[in-house]
């Protein structure tokens, strides 16, 4: 696991700016989970992780964690990706999971 916390950290630590949600030094517990739908977002508009990441000035593996839910972005760059995708914030973000595709509701 230690070969996984270094780059981890080094992903991330470039975008030191963006910050992380956790007060915690980055330990998840219920309340602190950030979804979203990132990754189906880039999906369905054919955009990959290194454009996605270009595009914000973030490292490549930054998106990843992002959309693995490993990383809670600041709220600069959670605007800066619903501006990106031009949809609002509430539509890539949430603190509640999303509901399935296809769920009636």
């Amino acid at each position: 696991m230690a070969n996984h916390e270094t780059p981890r950290l080094a992903a991330v630590a470039p975008d030191a700016a963006e910050g992380s949600a956790h007060g915690d030094g980055g330990a998840d517990t219920a309340r602190d989970v950030v979804y979203n739908r990132i990754s189906m977002l880039r999906a369905e508009r054919g955009i990959s992780r290194r454009e996605l990441a270009d595009a914000l000035g973030v490292h490549y593996q930054t998106v990843g964690y992002l959309e693995r839910g490993e990383y809670s972005p600041s709220l600069f760059l959670a605007l800066r990706i619903a501006e990106y995708f031009d949809v609002a914030v509430e539509v890539v973000f949430s603190t509640r999971p999303f509901p399935r595709l296809g769920d009636a509701g």
